[in-house]
């Protein structure tokens, strides 16, 4: 129990921050051995409990932002700027949720056990990340996005498919190439893990249900954990932004990615 509350904690910071969750899951229980114990039959509905922990976080941080998308979306559509943000929500997880379900197996069966490709990803993308935040200067809030920005936006989360890369971070680094200022890069990012990570947990739910249930109390604390430091998290991350850059989130890829190549190497 230990080991899941602990869990919990890695994925409440890490899903926010662009530094990957799903490469920490993974590092810190198949590599590092904290929560090894959890059954391999779980591991991976256990992963997805522990995103829908977050996701509730998502929803109870924005919710008044959510219920207003929705609301004026239906209502007013592209014309209003909070409806025109619901749908650009819906075109920009798209390819996401196509290039999941196709690719869901092969990720899962060739990449999630292969640690020095999720090593090699925390590295690249903490570079991109560092690159794209120095070299294109902010100019736009989310309502200055296009339908084409929220697409190329929603491209980008095709390549977090491979743990390391990081959901948070592609959007990020995709949103501050096409100038967002960092505060509404992060946000739209986290819109944008609403709808994906959803459509995970209604996915795996109908193959695992049986498994949730014989395990209830450790999906239950994972979730409970990950939902209240998820919390935490994007009130922090929300707040660092309006003076920091992402450079901190670059080193502590790198130092983590050269780490998980050491010691799967030694």
């Amino acid at each position: 129990m230990l080991a899941v509350i602990i869990l919990g904690f890695i994925q409440g910071i890490a899903e926010f921050l662009p530094i990957s969750s799903s490469a920490h899951l993974i590092i810190f229980r198949d590599l590092f051995g904290i929560g090894a114990n959890i059954g391999s039959d779980i591991a991976m509905s256990f992963d997805i409990a522990l995103h829908f922990g977050t996701l509730l976080a998502i929803g109870i941080f924005f919710f008044k932002d959510f219920i207003n998308m929705i609301k004026k979306g239906f209502t007013k559509g592209i014309h209003d700027d909070e409806g025109k943000v619901m749908w650009y929500i819906i075109v920009a997880t798209i390819p996401a949720a196509i290039m999941g379900v196709l690719f869901e197996d092969v990720i899962e069966n060739a990449i999630r056990t292969n640690f020095i490709i999720i090593a090699i990803a925390l590295i690249v993308m903490g570079i991109v990340i560092y690159i794209v935040d120095k070299h294109f200067k902010a100019q736009k809030e989310i309502k200055d996005l296009t339908l084409k920005d929220a697409f190329l936006i929603g491209c980008s989360q095709v390549f977090a498919l491979i743990p390391g890369f990081s959901r948070s971070g592609t959007t990020i680094a995709a949103g501050r190439c096409l100038k967002l200022k960092r505060e509404d890069a992060a946000k739209f990012s986290f819109y944008l893990s609403a709808p994906v990570v959803l459509g995970a947990v209604i996915l795996d739910l109908k193959d695992s249900f049986q498994a949730i249930l014989d395990n209830i109390s450790i999906f239950a604390v994972g979730i409970l954990v990950s939902f209240v430091v998820g919390i935490l998290c994007i009130k922090f991350l929300m707040k660092y932004l309006k003076k920091h850059d992402f450079n901190i989130f670059m080193w502590y890829r790198l130092a983590l990615g050269i780490l998980v190549i050491i010691w799967t190497l030694i």
